[in-house]
């Protein structure tokens, strides 16, 4: 029997979900392999990286996808348990849980969206494997490195929900720090949980020179940002006689909230969750390389030189 896909494991994965529990992804390795009936050979097989089972790295591409179709969720990084709309899925007693059924949630589809491409995709384009056969293949790596990235950004938030309030403000100053702001560390210390007044967490440095100060709200928040919490920071940047500000949060801003902070111009940045991971992956704040491909060209150069 053929190493199974991710996609065959994730109607054995909600199967195993179906009681109700909560479930970690380490238990679950040993269990859908023996469900599965794999042989030993397929347990033991690598990545090429050699860093991680390759079952386990399918099984965990199985939950990704499951998640953003909201027919399991998060109880804690590497926990997770069945929705009602999972439990509504199996009472259909489908064949088969795949990229194309759960293509008609459009909470997956804004995920496959985002992670491959720019433009709107339809269901009918969710669906048709024919159209991966179309794509070279620098997009076809192009397209899983953005899958990569997507799901890593949402696996990060986890973790950061899961982190005290004390770990997120430092969370925050490393991430200021490695984007430029704040000096040194210790002309930074006052980035975050030290002032706490009058609707501001921290104060820090716009550059090394000290020129110019930012002031810094951070919430650690799973509900909408709206227009009240802007507009109570943007006057409290107004008491403060300060010009710039950012506002960090793990959740979003409604629309409303985005309206607000247009009226002053570029003096107020705001940084929903989605922003906040992306840098982190970017600026490498609590991400680390596992595996570099180095795509090799002809250096025509070389070959036409004299």
């Amino acid at each position: 029997m053929a190493m199974p896909t991710y996609e065959d494991i994730m109607l054995p994965f909600m199967l195993r979900l179906a009681d109700g529990q909560v479930h970690s992804l380490k238990e679950l390795h040993k269990v859908l392999a023996d469900d599965m009936k794999l042989s030993d050979e397929d347990r033991n097989t690598m990545l090429p990286s050699g860093k991680q089972y390759k079952f386990y790295s399918r099984i965990g591409w199985a939950r990704t996808y499951l998640k953003k179709a909201l027919v399991i969720e998060s109880v804690s990084a590497g926990h997770f348990k069945i929705t009602h709309r999972g439990q509504t899925v199996l009472n259909q007693q489908p064949l088969r849980i795949d990229n194309k059924f759960l293509a008609q949630f459009p909470e997956f589809l804004v995920f496959r969206d985002s992670s491959q491409s720019a433009n709107a995709i339809t269901k009918e384009e969710a669906s048709d494997e024919a159209s991966e056969s179309e794509k070279t293949p620098r997009e076809l790596m192009d397209a899983c490195y953005q899958e990569l990235r997507a799901a890593l950004a949402d696996e990060l938030l986890q973790q950061i929900a899961d982190q005290t309030p004390a770990f997120f403000e430092q969370l925050v100053l490393d991430l200021l720090l490695k984007m430029g702001y704040g000096g040194s560390r210790e002309d930074a210390a006052q980035v975050v949980g030290k002032t706490g007044d009058e609707g501001i967490d921290g104060i820090i440095k716009e550059d090394r020179l000290g020129l110019d100060v930012i002031y810094v709200q951070a919430k650690r928040w799973k509900n909408a940002v709206g227009s009240p919490e802007i507009q109570g920071f943007i006057g409290a940047l107004q008491l403060k006689g300060a010009h710039k500000g950012i506002f960090i949060t793990t959740s979003y801003f409604t629309q409303a909230a985005y309206d607000v902070a247009s009226r002053v111009g570029n003096r107020v940045v705001l940084m929903d969750g989605s922003k906040l991971t992306h840098l982190m992956i970017e600026y490498g704040v609590g991400v680390s390389s596992e595996t570099v491909y180095d795509v090799k060209r002809i250096d025509m150069d070389y070959f036409e030189g004299e």
